[in-house]
């Protein structure tokens, strides 16, 4: 996928599409599989749609005080993960459900 298609936006029949699967019980990760989008892209879609995301099945720790922000302060998702002693993917779970937009990888 070159950084062209990633800039471009999700084409509104595709954004309808991934609506009704979502609103019919599939999951993000599920509809990653399914359209040639990453997890981030078509979560964003889903927002600016107008789409309140469920919660997650597996219930997450409360998210503990400080997290949020020191992300948003450039820390990365394996930094933090090791200063809140929770796994790399509880704390990516967490800063999702806390509606914080991912950085790519490597981005500041």
């Amino acid at each position: 996928m070159s950084e062209d298609h990633r800039a471009e936006p999700v084409p509104e029949d595709v954004v309808r599409e991934l609506v009704d699967h979502y609103a019919a019980g599939e999951t993000i990760e599920g509809l990653v599989a399914r359209y040639p989008y990453s997890y981030r892209k078509i979560r964003t879609a889903l927002l600016d749609a107008g789409v309140t995301l469920r919660p997650p099945r597996i219930p997450l720790p409360p998210t503990p005080p400080g997290l949020v922000d020191a992300y948003l302060d450039g820390r990365s998702i394996r930094q933090l993960a090791t200063t809140y002693g929770m796994s790399y993917n509880q704390t990516r779970n967490v800063l999702l459900a806390e509606g914080v937009e991912l950085r790519r990888r490597g981005q500041p």
